[in-house]
């Protein structure tokens, strides 16, 4: 599975990029704007073609879900330590959460393998130095032992798909490798490939 997180600002072309991504079967698009405030987002959202709103999952705002027919819910980090351990609490406000995803991003193995709450899915990383973070350097986690479905971020590279399987991945979180890409439509559907 291939999940593909926004770039946190906007870049030229980005929603006419988006739709051919979509078009080409991205399923998972993190909208992950941590600069955009609730108009914003529902702005960003406004531009997308309601067809493919089912294949995005927001990290803020959750209650957008209220408003669109999204795919599910995203929790940062310190969000799932902060709200998760009374989650009946948190989602009384959601009122349209039947049949959507809810995952959570993780930077320590341990603290995933021993989350009692159950996400669909994990990204974890960074597994490879990140190409659109400088300084955040590759810990090449291998997951194999863990039984969740775990998704690897950092430095995700159409070169480098087949050493994410090795350590146990069921798929990649990508931003850079993408976004950065001077043909990021050719690059996702290289990745597509790898992984069907």
């Amino acid at each position: 599975m291939i999940i593909l997180i926004a770039p946190e600002n906007d870049i030229p072309n980005e929603i006419e990029i988006l739709h051919q991504l979509f078009q080409q079967g991205l399923e998972y698009y993190h909208f992950r704007k941590p600069y955009k405030n609730y108009q914003e987002h529902c702005e960003y959202l406004n531009q997308i073609n309601k067809q493919y709103h089912n294949r995005i999952v927001v990290h803020y705002f959750h209650e957008l879900v209220n408003e669109y027919s999204l795919k599910g819910i995203h929790f940062q980090e310190q969000k799932r330590r902060d709200h998760l351990d009374t989650p009946t609490d948190y989602f009384v406000k959601l009122n349209n959460m039947y049949g959507k995803t809810i995952s959570s991003s993780f930077h320590e193995p341990e603290e995933l393998e021993n989350c009692t709450f159950e996400f669909d899915y994990h990204l974890l990383s960074p597994v490879f130095s990140s190409i659109s973070k400088q300084g955040y350097n590759g810990r090449g986690f291998d997951v194999n032992h863990i039984d969740k479905t775990i998704i690897g971020m950092g430095g995700v590279t159409t070169e480098n798909l087949a050493e994410f399987d090795k350590l146990g991945f069921k798929g990649v979180g990508v931003l850079g490798g993408i976004w950065n890409s001077k043909n990021p439509v050719e690059d996702f559907k290289k990745m597509q490939a790898s992984f069907n």
